[in-house]
């Protein structure tokens, strides 16, 4: 990891960079994939998965037996985490449920609101390097409880092509039953466009590599919503000298072993605790299975020394991480100066792979400084918002007045004539 001691503020956006391709370079490559699969459906779903997953695949939807006896296939212990887990993810879930909201704004106008489930929604689970089972109960449990009517999963087969069983015993065990064996960008066009197999959705979910992430932008842009610009993962890190350097480390090498293109950020007050800490992180990569992407993953990663606590929220604020861990004796202050964070883990034993897993908040966050602007994920993210109000006669001689004049302000002459007819028509019935 590359040090930097109370760098100038100048240049930290270039310091702090992300290992982003640029986007045009991305397009290029995911555009025509995204236009075969419109073009060919299932045909193209076949061609990619034998040339990017090294599979020839006949049925490109999971037999829904699979599905019904993946839990045969799933060591028992597995079973039992991804089920308190589950409990953890709706238990919290379910308490972001809004009630309907209905108020008598003034005589006669009530206004309401209330929460609708988004019909048709599109599942991405990342199975490349990693069968991400996590992301099913993450995306699936909060479908299902905002009550959407279908609910497509889309995961890469492996070399067999299989889907994996504990991603098909995940997604039996929160109801879902349609999973599509098509990863990458095409799975994403698959679920923008429809083919054969694949319904088309009205929204798109799940973390990816940047390929993923390009093909949802582009989706966007042909109407079909998406949670957020979700890419390649990244942490940062908030230590002094109450933190406990293995506790850190690990945290640092649990992010950076995601993919060569992630990056871990490490902020502290001094040189002495950023050195300790990676010479940890150094210890521990030795004996880490995915030791040759983690090693990639830290040559994009940066160890920030500034001694002041403002300058170092600023710093995180700038750089807007998908997770966030504070582990600093000021706690409450740091924590109350963090205005961008897709999520954040407080204190010594709150590691990051609890969000990841099992402690209930939701792990598909937004990245490359998405925080700024966006949520994670969460039960409002499978509902639509839709208002609602009523008029009585009186409401409407009451406000009526109020809204002709602003029509005719703005010179919306047939909106003032939409208010005056009713007006008119009361005046003549009160005759």
């Amino acid at each position: 990891m590359k040090i930097l001691v109370n760098p100038d503020k100048k240049i930290w956006k270039k310091e702090l960079a992300r290992p982003v391709q640029k986007t045009k370079d991305i397009e290029k490559i995911v555009k025509p994939i995204m236009k075969k699969v419109k073009r060919q459906g299932d045909k193209a779903l076949r061609k990619f998965a034998f040339e990017y997953d090294h599979v020839e695949i006949d049925s490109i939807m999971v037999d829904p037996q699979d599905i019904k006896n993946s839990g045969k296939l799933v060591d028992k212990a597995l079973k039992a985490a991804i089920k308190t887990a589950k409990s953890n993810i709706e238990k919290f879930h379910k308490l972001q449920e809004a009630a309907p909201l209905s108020t008598e704004i003034m005589n006669g106008v009530t206004c309401m609101r209330r929460s609708v489930a988004i019909q048709k929604v599109g599942l991405y689970v990342p199975g490349g390097t990693a069968p991400l089972f996590s992301t099913v109960l993450m995306l699936g449990i909060p479908a299902k409880l905002a009550g959407c009517q279908e609910i497509i999963l889309c995961t890469p087969p492996d070399q067999k092509g299989q889907v994996h069983p504990a991603i098909l015993y995940a997604a039996k065990l929160i109801g879902v039953t349609k999973v599509i064996k098509a990863g990458g960008a095409q799975a994403i066009a698959a679920l923008a466009y429809g083919t054969e197999t694949v319904p088309r959705v009205d929204k798109i979910f799940g973390p990816g590599n940047q390929y993923v992430t390009a093909a949802k932008q582009l989706a966007a842009k042909k109407g079909v919503a998406i949670d957020m610009p979700a890419g390649p993962s990244e942490v940062l890190v908030y230590a002094d000298d109450t933190a406990i350097p293995e506790f850190v480390a690990a945290d640092l090498l649990s992010q950076a072993e995601h993919g060569a293109d992630s990056q871990v950020i490490l902020v502290c007050p001094t040189e002495k605790i950023v050195e300790n800490i990676i010479a940890q992180v150094n210890l521990q990569l030795e004996h880490l299975p995915r030791q040759k992407t983690a090693s990639k993953a830290l040559e994009n990663s940066v160890a920030v020394v500034i001694d002041d606590m403002d300058t170092a929220l600023e710093l995180i604020n700038e750089y807007a991480p998908e997770h966030l861990i504070i582990n600093v004796r000021e706690e409450e202050k740091a924590v109350s100066g963090i205005i961008n964070a897709g999520s954040v883990f407080i204190g010594n034993f709150t590691p990051e792979s609890a969000g990841d897993y099992a402690s209930g908040t939701n792990h598909t966050l937004p990245t490359n400084g998405y925080a700024r602007s966006y949520s994670g994920v969460s039960l409002d993210s499978f509902v639509k918002k839709i208002t609602y109000q009523k008029i009585t006669e009186e409401g409407i001689r009451g406000l009526g007045p109020v809204i002709e004049v602003m029509a005719e302000n703005e010179q919306l002459m047939a909106h003032k004539q939409a208010v005056s007819i009713r007006l008119n028509y009361l005046d003549k019935e009160k005759k």
